[in-house]
């Protein structure tokens, strides 16, 4: 995805598309990412992606909320690139993993209502792949934002040429000091690949969104105004030191799949239209039969 004229960066064309969060919203309802971050990609066959991988994923969903696990995850579908669907899982350190996988492990009930929705979602998918990040605080930038409101994630991957981590360290702090002068409330989440990485990846920096218009955004605003801050030699260098580190980057767009999301009960009471639509529509129409009930009742 190119955003820039000219010789330009890969690096950059994730930094470009940094979406704006309100400063107040980051501080005061902000979700800090996960220390540690597990992905697992479903990639589905032709002809299955929709109502039918939504059906058998519920079953995953409803396996969970009936033995209310403590842990919880989220789902998107690729809007760009190959038909997949991402699930999000993060915890506190790794040992925290493995307690989660051990505890459902020893759960009979649960262990047999996933082997079951394992067993019906199978026939749908091509393959599977699970990796496991690690959150770099010093490489984002506002990282704590309302995620129950998102509903898309930019995720940007990077390879990084074996010898050239410091290049690398360097272009991102040339991007993040640029933010700093002219979007300041621009935010992103960086992780470095840990293991069972696709293709080589080292880096993954995701961009939470509330809506496309915020793509649109950074091509008018955002742009300009970091190439201004940069000036001609800081974009040089910026330049040099992305072709020295990157060996490969790419960018692709997921949107939020509640139905295949098992969330935490203040995500959906943050946004119950959204993550619990049939519930909410119930709880609206309550709530209008209880205050004709009110009214009716008044002399």
């Amino acid at each position: 995805m190119k955003k820039f004229s000219g010789g330009l960066v890969a690096l950059c064309l994730f930094f470009g598309m940094a979406c704006i969060a309100s400063a107040q919203e980051s501080k005061s309802m902000g979700h800090k990412p996960p220390k540690v971050l597990t992905i697992t990609r479903e990639f589905v066959k032709p002809g299955k992606y929709g109502f039918a991988h939504d059906k058998t994923e519920g079953m995953f969903v409803s396996a969970m909320a009936a033995a209310k696990w403590p842990t919880h995850y989220l789902a998107m579908d690729s809007v760009t690139g190959r038909p997949r669907t991402l699930f999000f899982t993060g915890y506190e350190s790794f040992e925290a993993w493995e307690k989660d996988v051990q505890g459902q492990q020893k759960n009979a009930t649960l262990a047999a209502a996933l082997d079951r929705a394992t067993e019906a979602d199978g026939p749908l998918l091509e393959s599977t792949e699970t990796s496991a990040f690690f959150y770099r605080e010093d490489q984002s930038y506002n990282a704590p934002v309302d995620i129950p409101r998102m509903r898309y994630f930019e995720i940007e991957a990077f390879k990084v040429r074996p010898g050239h981590e410091k290049d690398w360290d360097d272009a991102v702090k040339l991007v993040m000091a640029a933010y700093a002068k002219t979007v300041p409330d621009a935010h992103w989440a960086m992780y470095q690949a840990v293991y069972g990485s696709p293709g080589g990846v080292q880096y993954i920096v995701i961009t939470p969104m509330k809506s496309a218009s915020e793509i649109d955004a950074a091509f008018a605003n955002n742009n300009p105004k970091f190439m201004a801050a940069m000036g001609a030699d800081g974009m040089k260098k910026l330049s040099e030191l992305s072709a020295s580190a990157i060996e490969e980057s790419f960018t692709n767009l997921f949107a939020f799949s509640p139905k295949k999301s098992y969330v935490a009960e203040d995500w959906i009471k943050a946004d119950p239209e959204f993550w619990k639509p049939k519930a909410a529509a119930a709880s609206g129409k309550k709530a209008e039969e209880k205050k004709s009930e009110e009214k009716a009742a008044k002399p």
